[in-house]
């Protein structure tokens, strides 16, 4: 099984991106890869609205996209943190992988539709909703972690 780093933004509209974070990282699993998303999980305990603590979640997120036999960019546009990530991919040589957020969004429908049939899709409300990712990230003034 291909461990993959899931690439997509998070910051802007929180919500929206970590949901399609989420979606992406699904999205792998039926591909039969092992995700990782660090920014489902560093934001948990560190704050993303203080610079040290931003730079310190995107330098541990590197650490572990060196672990990764794959770095997968998910979405429709590339934040500062997807750059450094991008950055430090090529720099390790880490074969790089675009997907869109229709294919993500097309993986969650086809998911979607085997559970339909499924008693358990009712007991999950929300589940097809559109994800939409357009906000812009604003990184910090100063913030020297890629090129």
């Amino acid at each position: 099984m291909k461990l993959v780093y899931i690439c997509s933004p998070l910051a802007g509209d929180i919500e929206n991106n970590l949901r399609f974070a989420r979606a992406a990282c699904r999205y792998a699993a039926d591909q039969g890869c092992a995700p990782i998303a660090v920014h489902l999980l560093y934001p948990q305990i560190l704050n993303d609205a203080v610079p040290a603590e931003r730079e310190a979640g995107i330098r541990m997120g590197l650490r572990v996209l060196a672990a990764c036999e794959e770095l997968w960019v998910c979405g429709n546009r590339i934040s500062h943190g997807m750059r450094c990530e991008i950055a430090e991919a090529e720099r390790l040589g880490i074969p790089i992988r675009t997907v869109s957020a229709e294919q993500i969004q097309s993986g969650i429908f086809i998911v979607a539709e085997r559970l339909t049939r499924d008693v358990c899709a009712q007991n999950m409300p929300g589940f097809l909703k559109d994800i939409e990712i357009t906000p812009e990230e604003a990184p910090f003034p100063g913030m020297e972690l890629c090129p």
